[in-house]
């Protein structure tokens, strides 16, 4: 009996866990390594899933529990700063017409479905471990990691997010850069009522969203011109969303209340990122954020990673043989989708920056999303 193929993760975000349950479930022997002890299960307020990204969760075997967990919508409300209702419309369902348009949950709980997933899979799971060096020649990757130890494998897969030291190991040196916007995030009770995403544009920021993540939980965001973070006391995070948020109406009057604790508050710059030619240097391939990342101004990050994970393992699990050809397949046929939703996210936020009036908001988004129906 052969040796099954064996392959090293590196990073148990979505993108990393969703390629270690497909792989186990060809048969692939699988270790993930993540350097966060906790595993990432308690970071984060919210998340905004578009039908794609639930049809990679349902391939995965977990959309039960995630429907379970999270609130599903179809429609996109387009508020005044006052909160006055000013247009309504139906979300696409890039993933069938079987799955919702939208579903809002919290991002820890997703996390935690996610790591049940592999660690049920069988794969080899080692938490508070990093790479140190990797060594390639023509049959595999020599590795050594921060605790000492060592490990040979046919492939290893780099999701280890934005700021990949993976990435820089193998010489590609593409960088995540700033878009000039900020998000302020935070997670809050849902009022009675809310049942879909509502975007105010205008007012003390450019946006002011919110979007129902259980039957009791919100994550609301603001978005603005990003300040240089070293200015913003951490202290005084909750502050300083307030003191935005409390120029909306509608709901935002009884979101805003709970604005209160800082350690609840998350601050980040919008980033873009788009790795071109290739996703590989010789059996090292990136996946997810480590290969691109774009604003959330489509809500499609996470989508793009998952269909990411799902479009490499088919390959891996097929008859070719792994090397520079079918790498370089999983990247050209990845990289239309991606290009378009990173292009398109950064528009969006320029032409905000810009304060372009006539942009033609409806009719980018619709372009974009009428693609991704398309299987990626």
């Amino acid at each position: 009996m052969s040796t099954p193929r064996r392959v090293l993760v590196i990073g148990g975000g979505a993108s990393g866990n969703a390629v270690t349950v497909l792989l186990r479930r060809a048969g692939l022997a699988v270790d993930l390594i993540e350097a966060r002890p906790d595993w990432n299960a308690t970071t984060g307020s919210g998340i905004t899933l578009q039908g794609n990204a639930l049809r990679v969760l349902r391939e995965l075997g977990v959309w039960e529990q995630v429907e379970e967990s999270g609130f599903a919508f179809g429609s996109l409300g387009v508020i005044a700063p006052d909160g006055t209702l000013l247009h309504q419309a139906e979300d696409f369902q890039t993933g069938g017409d079987d799955l919702p348009a939208t579903l809002g949950m919290q991002r820890p709980q997703l996390q935690r479905i996610l790591i049940d997933a592999v660690r049920a899979c069988g794969a080899d799971v080692r938490l508070g471990a990093t790479v140190e060096t990797l060594e390639q020649d023509a049959s595999g990757v020599s590795v050594r990691f921060s605790d000492g130890t060592t490990g040979r494998y046919d492939l290893v897969i780099a999701a280890d997010g934005l700021n990949s030291a993976t990435r820089d190991a193998i010489g590609i040196t593409d960088k995540p850069e700033p878009t000039g916007m900020a998000i302020w995030r935070t997670a809050a009770p849902r009022p009675t009522g809310m049942v879909r995403t509502d975007l105010a544009y205008g007012g003390p920021a450019y946006i002011a969203g919110y979007c129902p993540t259980s039957e009791n939980t919100i994550y609301a965001y603001v978005v603005e011109k990003c300040r240089d973070r070293a200015s913003i006391a951490p202290a005084s995070y909750a502050d300083e969303m307030r003191r935005l948020a409390q120029g909306y109406g509608g709901f935002w009057a009884e979101i805003t209340p709970h604005i209160t604790d800082p350690e609840r508050v998350n601050y980040t710059w919008f980033d873009k990122l788009l790795v071109e030619g290739s996703w590989h240097r010789g059996r090292v391939v990136l996946v997810g954020d480590a290969a691109h990342c774009c604003p959330p101004t489509l809500a499609q990050g996470a989508a793009m990673s998952l269909e990411d994970a799902l479009v490499l393992a088919e390959l891996l699990a097929g008859d070719k043989a792994w090397g520079d050809e079918l790498f370089q397949e999983y990247y050209d046929r990845r990289i239309p989708r991606v290009r378009a939703v990173v292009e398109a996210s950064v528009q969006l936020g320029q032409w905000q920056l810009d304060g372009v009036r006539d942009a033609d908001v409806p009719g980018l988004f619709g372009r974009t999303m009428t693609m991704l129906k398309e299987l990626p």
